[in-house]
């Protein structure tokens, strides 16, 4: 969608195919980061942005057993927006469409399912989609994957995919929430890992768990699952009824995975579906967003003058190809050295004397890299366009 946006503004026909009738989607990250808001304030949107119903943080806060400490402060970053905001992907993805509808080149068609590619010697020329109505086939001279970490796209390109793997899989719930509720995000004690994300008037809980453990756990009484999250947040112990079945429970299978080349004559891949990042730092969406501010600075010019070639498709991996390297090899590190170790270690955690010490030097480099990235992206002036 935003890339979509960006090239529609620059002058280029474009249309986005979405196989859904909405974007409603229930435990989608939901964090839009500094860098993103950033963005937003580039393109003139910000304020219409923040008119829209969300939360803000400008910390996350963490817990590890008794001790409680904070895990990002946005208050130092040089962003105009020095908070997260907590938004319903649905929110933000409406948000973006209707501002790309003011330009005349964007076209959004839903429920449209992409089901192949079109290739013609060797290039990538087009895609097939279905519709309620029947097939549709749209030629175009760039296809562009961005249908996230189950990509379609990059199934049917025969591009290698490396997988890095991932320990943990993610329980995702939602229980009301009340005034004078803690705001600590993360909680870390007795093998569990809990993720509290505000909502205004409900919590997204994520649970997460041992990679597979799903199965196992969905044979046993519900009561376990509300038990253990009552045993990291006491103050949700008279919410646990909200979980009726286990079917008010979603599975998010994590993956952390990357193409290693991300285009083929005519194809490029972006965000989840070039590289499936893990919900630690919830940096995914914005990673896939630098990817599109990347590609439609790199690719603009190309598309409206004809010139594309694989070499264009190549800049952009290679303009990208830093930040998901450090940014996937610090979320596996993290997964295991803090998050299995945890998960595997039903005892009350003992945090070490040195942790404060620790939280406070690094806090500044921390919160860059989860609000920022370790490269960040800006929006270039659109070379042609026009409103509506």
């Amino acid at each position: 969608m935003m890339l979509g946006f960006l090239l529609a503004r620059a002058g280029i026909d474009v249309i986005v195919l979405e196989k859904h009738g909405d974007f409603l989607r229930d435990f989608r990250g939901d964090t839009v980061h500094p860098s993103t808001l950033q963005l937003m304030y580039e393109l003139g949107l910000l304020a219409d942005f923040l008119k829209r119903p969300h939360q803000e943080l400008s910390q996350l806060r963490a817990q590890v057993g008794s001790k409680e400490f904070v895990a990002a402060d946005f208050s130092t970053l040089p962003t105009k927006c020095k908070f997260i905001t907590l938004m319903p992907q649905w929110d933000f993805l409406n948000f973006l469409a209707e501002h790309a509808r003011r330009y005349p080149a964007f076209h959004l068609r839903m429920e449209a399912e992409v089901s192949g590619l079109m290739e013609d010697s060797g290039r990538i020329v087009g895609v097939k989609a279905r519709m309620p109505a029947g097939e549709l086939e749209v030629h175009a001279d760039l296809v562009v994957g961005a249908d996230g970490r189950s990509s379609v796209v990059r199934d049917r390109s025969g591009l290698q995919v490396d997988d890095l793997g991932a320990p943990m899989d993610v329980l995702w719930m939602q229980l009301s929430r009340r005034p004078g509720d803690p705001s600590t995000v993360l909680r870390f004690d007795r093998g569990k890992l809990l993720v509290m994300l505000d909502r205004g008037d409900y919590w997204q809980v994520g649970l997460v768990i041992r990679k597979g453990g799903a199965e196992q756990m969905r044979q046993k009484d519900i009561e376990l699952l509300r038990a253990g999250i009552v045993e990291l947040a006491p103050f949700l112990r008279d919410r646990g009824g909200e979980l009726r079945t286990w079917d008010d429970v979603k599975l998010l299978t994590v993956k952390v995975d990357r193409l290693r080349q991300w285009w083929r004559p005519g194809l490029l891949c972006i965000g989840d579906a070039a590289h499936a990042m893990s919900p630690i730092g919830g940096v995914g969406i914005n990673l896939a967003i630098q990817d599109a501010v990347a590609a439609a600075n790199l690719l603009a010019g190309p598309l409206k003058n004809g010139t594309l070639t694989p070499d264009h498709l190549s800049a952009v991996q290679r303009r990208r190809t830093l930040p998901t390297r450090l940014t996937q090899g610090l979320q596996v590190t993290i997964q295991n050295n803090v998050i299995a170790p945890v998960l595997a270690n039903p005892k009350p955690l003992q945090p070490p004397w040195f942790l404060a010490i620790l939280e406070w030097v690094t806090r500044r480099i921390r919160s860059r890299i989860i609000g920022i990235g370790f490269r960040a992206e800006h929006v270039q002036p659109p070379e042609v366009g026009g409103l509506r």
